[in-house]
């Protein structure tokens, strides 16, 4: 059982309004209480003190020596505790501080610094610290509490998936992030608007992040092909190069080649079959209340909402 107090807020506030207007009938009324209630309180207080706090002398009251010592503390505290509730209503009002955000590579040149301006206008007085990483450590470290906020991807089917263990947590739509096949321009196929995975049978892929390569094993997997990966980086540029040199294919999300030029000897060609990858925020269930994160997930979800629309256009306009 939790012992009460020997001393609160309420009896501070009492004692300086005594020591300040000179009366306890005084004090109640710029408190705002009847004249017994505070008196009662004060009482209360004594016994808790084992002290008095006011000495009756006549037909008025002074401090005593514990009261005086309560009245010259209570300033210091009564003033801390008002900057503690205006700092607090700036945070609740209008998102101060700082936010930590964890992301995948090819989110760190698209969605992120969209997201990091619009905070600077929306929300000037908060702060984004960002990491770039995988899902499964973005997922480690929103556990461990070293992030507020991880902005993940998933495939369809995936065994590997790391969202699926997550307990505690809220997971939040983004966007589907279609997936190209990226070919040599000397390839067979390289004039095909579309690509069927099973017609790359013979191919050298190059693979990327382990969960790429797992999408590319599967996807490869249900037409009945089993890829041949000859190279592997998660450097989509290196990807691209490697391509272009004729060294093998490879499939990249359109948000990988979104900031990057395709070089002369490499073109991008729809899939078949689709393999779209989810991209999602995560963050601790009930943390979006929290107005700092609750700010940033808003402004996420405005950077990202066009791509729910224009992602069925941008496919149709990759590169044939």
């Amino acid at each position: 059982m939790t012992e009460e107090p020997r001393l609160d807020l309420h009896t501070i506030r009492i004692v300086r309004a005594i020591a300040e207007h000179g009366s306890i009938t005084a004090a109640a009324t710029a408190l705002g209480y009847s004249q017994p209630a505070l008196s009662q309180h004060l009482r209360r207080a004594e016994s808790r003190l084992g002290a008095p706090l006011v000495l009756r002398v006549g037909r008025g009251v002074r401090l005593s020596e514990p009261g005086r010592v309560v009245a010259r503390h209570a300033g210091p505290i009564l003033a801390a505790l008002t900057a503690a509730e205006d700092e607090l209503s700036r945070l609740v009002d209008q998102a101060t501080g700082t936010v930590r955000v964890a992301a995948f590579p090819s989110a760190s040149s698209t969605i992120v610094p969209a997201l990091i301006a619009r905070l600077s206008r929306q929300h000037p007085g908060l702060h984004l610290a960002y990491t770039e990483a995988e899902p499964p450590e973005a997922l480690a470290m929103l556990a461990e509490g070293s992030i507020d906020l991880a902005i993940t991807f998933s495939f369809p089917g995936d065994p590997a998936d790391p969202h699926a263990d997550l307990v505690g947590t809220t997971i939040v739509p983004l966007f589907d992030d279609p997936v190209a096949v990226v070919l040599p321009s000397s390839h067979r196929l390289s004039h095909e608007h579309t690509v069927e995975l099973d017609d790359l049978a013979e191919d050298a892929w190059i693979a990327g992040c382990p969960l790429c390569r797992g999408h590319l094993l599967a996807a490869c997997g249900s037409v009945g092909v089993s890829p041949r990966i000859t190279h592997a980086t998660d450097n989509s540029v290196a990807v691209l190069g490697l391509v272009a040199a004729g060294v093998g294919v490879a499939l990249q999300p359109r948000l990988a080649l979104e900031p990057l030029e395709l070089p002369p000897g490499a073109r991008a060609h729809e899939v078949l079959p689709a393999s779209d990858r989810s991209v999602r925020a995560v963050l601790v269930r009930g943390a979006e209340s929290v107005p700092t994160l609750g700010a940033v997930l808003a402004t996420l979800i405005e950077v990202t909402a066009a791509r729910r629309q224009d992602s069925q256009r941008n496919s149709a306009s990759l590169q044939a």
